[in-house]
This record gives structure tokens, C-alpha cells and sequence, in this order.
């Protein structure tokens, strides 16, 4: 809920951007642009007002790879290797691996973020009850109202229908609750004329009246307003959105009026202009946000009427330079929305670079039983991707203990500790783990995940050093939240799995261009196995919430005569799921694929 709270409050302040620029284009081209075209230019705005509510990855376009399955790989029987190991290759193995994990609570949002929840929840719930007690006193109209009966109406009615073209019979009814006609109805549009007219009838001036109502039967206003009583509820804290939704009211209308004028002769243009200005004490309000008609308030009314004195009829050329400025406008919007999307939102989905090819989606399903995760592996001599479920392995989560290897190199290109002399000394505090209450090296550290070790190493440096070492390497999201002690843990970094594999090949290469001994350091200290004919690094994670095993990771890579292969796997689930059931996943999938024998 924080998240999203952030996300929306930034995408707000785009939208108000947004509506500031609408603004100016109209003012700028409102000689180039109909009335029909500028009420239209409002519709993007209702577009990118549902965009905060949509996924931030909506507008990437979605990769499909051709599927390679595990059929097309050489089968192997699995060895029976002594209980806590694991076999990899041939001569080597796994030793017990360890999942020493802290248990931290679920993320809560502060007092803060609740405040400002709830006071967004109670203004949204007061307008919806408003919304609905109006659409209520809707229905009741609705329900009290016949259908029109008067005869002279009716033929004029039917004539306006034909002059508008209208392919499908629209109702149209009579009622003594109203001051002006309206048009309602979210699928199936109705008219509703008030009585007192009728009996005032005046050919001309109702024929005016219902070929406007006719019209916004045409441009499907109603469905339009639905949206717009919608955006008014969950914008209803942001002025500038209010004051669009005021603007967009009137362009409707001004349309509305064009499109009318374009059927009338010149000459009726100000009797058209007449019609409003005698009715415009009886119908300069419309009581229910759900309904379109022919009123608004005496500014929009004076507004229409200066349209209509300036009106003149659109030529074909003028028309087909409006849509085409339209569309100009619209195609530059677009490439706004995904900037939109992404504001302020938590990151949480890997985009895949463009220089990321030669990607085969592979069948591990059957190493996956009762976990949701994804397996990503690097072939070096092929540069070649082998990726098991391509969605989660561009999600982003916590990466618990794996990021400890990253973390033990900052300590080391800082200098708290070294190659040579990386001792610390434990200060007699009580941990859930045995192992952690003895003096430790980076490799002991690292073996056991001891949390205070890094937590020290963090501590020394502070948050800056830590978010601007994030930054360097770029990883993740290089979020730390405001606890350095258990930042790579408590949700605040994440990182994909296929993030992993590409910072794996980076530390393993040196790309960040660390002191070559440092880098090596860690590597010793991940050393898991080797043989003669190959090596195995790699890091376990375990993620627990609420004393519950919930996220497991196994990341590393294999080292051969003649090659290199990076891995992550990454298993999620409700309890039981372990940095070392990963491990068990991704050796079991590795003999599978014959690598490392």
C-alpha cells in the first residue's frame, strides 16, 4: 500500500503537469483544432488517469521466446551421494548447506502513510456516496417518467433521428422533474424531455434541443461522463483535475453545439444561439453527474454563446489538418504514459536489455514442484541464455544472504577489512545460530551467514557508502530502505534473478574494476567445490517472515576447463522454501544439462 501510495501521489503530479500542457495546446491551436477535436484531446487525459492503477510494465512489449525443452538435453541417472550432499559434476561435492536466516515481520505502513490513506479512502467513499445518491434520485426519475405521448413532438422527434442519421431507435420519454432535457444510460441511451416544454412547444426551438441531445447520444456521452464521475471520485483531492473535468463539460457541449450548427443553415445559427439564451434560467443546471443535456451554468452558457457567433463551417482540408494535428498529439501522449507509469512506482519488474540475445525458454517444471520461481543460466563460449519461467525471472524480490558477496567486496574496496587480515570479533551477543557467536573471517562469515559480521561492515561505512556502492554496481533497485542492518532481507532491495546472473558475470570479470585481489577474496570465499575438472562458487539466500521460510536463492557460477556457466534459481512458496532447496534444484537441473562433468 506504500508503495502504491508514492506511486500515485508522483503520478499525480504528472497528471497536473499533463493538464497544464493540454491547456496550452488548446489555447495555442484552438484556431487549427474543431471543437470536436479539442473535446476530444481531453480523452487522453481520462486514459492517463486510469495508468497509475495499471502495472508499470503495461507498456513494454512482451517477449516471446521459442520454447527449448529438457527432452533435447542428454539424460543422466543422479548418484546417491551421503545425506546433507549434493553431487555436481564428477569428484566434487556440495558440503551441508546452511540456512541461517533471520526472521523479520511484514512490512506495516507508518501512522503516516495510514493518515493520508484514510483520509484519500473517506474522500472517495464521500463522493461515491454522492455519486450514488444521485444516481438513485436518477432511477426514481426514470421510473416516474412515460414515454413521450405528445404527436407533434414525436414526428419532430423522428425527423431530427433521420437528419442525424441515427441507425438505431433511441427512447425518448417525458417528465415533470426536469428543467431541461437530459440523456442517460451507460449502454442504451434515453431521452428525457421535461413536461413544461411540451407544453410551451415551439417547433423550432425544440428541434434544436433534440438534435443536441441527439448528438450526445452520437458522441456516446454518456459513457464519457461514467468515466469522468469515475476520475472525479479517485481524484477528487487534485484541483487541477477538477478544474480539467470542468473544462471538459464545456468542450463538450461547444462540440455538441458544432455539430448541430454543421446541419443547420446559416441562417438559423443565431436562432440556435436564441434557443439558449431564452432557456437559459430554465435550464442552466443539471441535477444528476450521470446524465448529459443541454444546460450548464451561466459562464458555459455565455461561453457557447460566443462560439456560435463565431462559428463557421469546417472545409475538408481544415478537418483533415485537425485530425491530423490530432493524432500528432495524441502519438507524442504515448511516449509520456510509460513515464507515467514507472513514477514513483517500486521497480519491481526487471526491463530486459536490448543487447540481451540468444534467449531459449527451457521446461524445468518438474524440479519446481509445489514452488513458484524461475532457473537462469549463462553459457559463456555460447553467449547463450537458458531461462525457466521468463516472467518470474524478471521479477524482483528480496535477495536475502546472496547479496553478502557484494557486501563483503564493499568491505574490502573500502578497507575495513582485507585480503589478509579479515577478522572480526564477535561481541558476545546472543545470536539464534551458534555459529555466529565465535570470531569470524569472510570466510567463516560467508559460509554461515552471519548477519553481524556485514551488519558491521555496513555500520562502519554508513547509508551514503552503501546506496552509492548500490548505485556503482547497479544493483537492483538500489533501494536500502531505513534499515541498514537488514536492508537486503526486509524488502526494500530486490533484485531479479537474471539481475543476478548479469552482476555474477561483472564480479566474476571484474567490470567494476576492483582490486583484482579483493575480487578473488570473495571468490575464495564462496568456493563451494572443485574438481579436477571443474569449480563451483555460490551463495545460498533464505528468506523467512513471520517465521516462515518463504523465498529461497542459490546464485554462483561453474567454473570448467574450458568454460564459464552462471546460474540463479530463485524458489518462492508459502513455508519450507530454502536457500537450501534451491541448492537441491539447481544441481539436480545442472547434471540434467550435462554441465560440469
Amino acid at each position: 500500500m506504500f508503495d502504491f501510495g508514492i506511486h500515485f501521489l508522483i503520478c499525480n503530479i504528472f497528471i497536473s503537469i499533463f493538464i497544464g500542457i493540454m491547456t496550452g495546446i488548446k489555447h495555442l491551436l484552438r484556431k487549427c483544432l474543431s471543437a470536436r477535436m479539442q473535446y476530444r484531446l481531453w480523452f487522453l487525459l481520462l486514459s492517463f488517469m486510469a495508468v497509475p492503477f495499471l502495472p508499470a510494465n503495461i507498456f513494454s512489449i512482451l517477449q516471446k521466446f521459442p520454447a527449448l525443452h529438457l527432452s533435447d538435453f542428454p539424460k543422466r541417472l543422479f548418484l546417491s551421494v551421503p545425506d546433507g550432499q549434493i553431487f555436481i559434476g564428477e569428484n566434487s561435492t556440495i558440503g551441508i548447506v546452511n540456512d541461517f536466516a533471520v526472521s523479520i515481520s511484514s512490512k506495516t505502513s507508518s501512522p503516516v502513510h495510514l493518515l493520508l490513506f484514510s483520509l484519500w479512502a473517506v474522500g472517495a467513499v464521500t463522493m461515491f456516496v454522492l455519486a450514488a445518491r444521485s444516481f438513485l434520485r436518477l432511477r426514481t426519475l426514470e421510473q416516474s417518467a412515460l414515454p413521450l405521448q405528445n404527436q407533434q413532438v414525436k414526428r419532430l422527434y423522428e425527423n431530427c433521428c433521420k437528419e442525424m442519421h441515427c441507425k438505431k431507435k433511441i427512447p425518448i420519454y417525458s417528465t415533470a422533474f426536469l428543467k431541461s432535457p437530459v440523456t442517460v444510460g451507460l449502454i442504451h441511451p434515453r431521452i428525457y424531455l421535461p413536461i413544461h416544454l411540451i407544453s410551451d412547444f415551439n417547433a423550432k426551438d425544440m428541434r434544436f434541443m433534440l438534435l443536441h441531445e441527439l448528438q450526445h447520444c452520437r458522441q456516446k456521452d454518456t459513457r464519457i461522463v461514467f468515466l469522468m464521475n469515475l476520475a472525479g471520485i479517485l481524484y477528487w483531492f487534485n484541483p487541477s483535475v477538477w478544474y480539467a473535468l470542468k473544462e471538459m463539460r464545456c468542450d463538450r457541449e461547444l462540440s455538441c453545439d458544432s455539430a448541430v450548427l454543421h446541419l443547420l443553415d446559416e441562417t438559423d445559427y443565431q436562432a440556435y444561439g436564441n434557443t439558449l439564451i431564452n432557456f437559459a434560467e430554465k435550464i442552466s443546471h443539471i441535477p444528476f453527474p450521470y446524465a448529459t443535456g443541454m444546460s450548464g451554468s451561466m459562464k458555459q452558457i455565455t461561453r457557447r454563446i460566443l462560439n456560435i457567433a463565431a462559428f463557421q463551417k469546417e472545409t475538408k482540408r481544415g478537418k483533415a489538418r485537425g485530425f491530423l494535428i490530432y493524432i500528432l498529439i495524441a502519438f507524442l501522449s504515448l511516449s509520456y504514459a510509460p513515464v507515467l507509469a514507472a513514477a514513483g512506482s517500486p521497480q519491481n519488474e526487471y526491463r530486459l536489455p536490448n543487447d540481451m540475445k540468444n534467449i531459449s525458454t527451457i521446461d524445468l517444471s518438474n524440479h519446481f514442484n509445489g514452488y513458484q520461481g524461475s532457473f537462469v543460466l549463462y553459457d559463456t563460449n555460447q553467449n547463450a541464455w537458458n531461462i525457466f519461467n521468463i516472467e518470474n525471472a524478471k521479477e524482483r524480490i528480496a535477495p536475502n544472504s546472496t547479496y553478502k558477496i557484494y557486501d563483503a567486496l564493499l568491505g574490502l574496496e573500502s578497507g575495513i577489512i582485507t585480503p589478509e587480515d579479515s577478522d572480526m570479533t564477535w561481541n558476545g551477543e546472543d545470536y539464534p545460530f551458534d555459529a555466529w557467536e565465535a570470531n569470524q573471517t569472510l570466510s567463516s562469515a560467508m559460509k554461515n551467514s552471519v548477519n553481524w559480521y556485514f551488519q558491521s561492515i555496513d555500520s562502519q561505512l554508513g547509508f551514503h557508502s552503501v546506496k552509492s556502492f548500490l548505485q556503482k554496481i547497479q544493483y537492483g533497485n538500489q533501494q536500502t530502505g531505513s534499515d541498514i542492518d537488514l536492508y537486503w532481507t526486509d524488502l526494500s532491495l530486490k533484485i531479479s534473478p537474471i539481475e543476478q546472473v548479469n552482476l555474477l558475470k561483472k564480479f566474476h570479470d571484474n567490470e567494476f574494476q576492483f582490486a583484482p585481489q579483493n575480487i578473488d577474496a570473495v571468490k575464495n570465499s564462496i568456493l563451494l567445490s572443485s574438481g579436477s575438472k571443474s569449480s563451483l562458487y555460490g551463495k545460498t539466500g533464505t528468506g523467512r517472515i513471520e517465521g516462515k521460510d518463504v523465498n529461497g536463492w542459490f546464485i554462483g557460477f561453474l567454473e570448467t576447463a574450458d568454460n564459464v556457466y552462471y546460474f540463479a534459481t530463485n524458489i518462492q512458496g508459502e513455508t519450507e522454501t530454502t536457500g537450501s532447496k534451491a541448492t537441491e534444484i539447481t544441481t539436480s537441473v545442472l547434471s540434467e544439462l550435462n554441465i560440469g562433468k
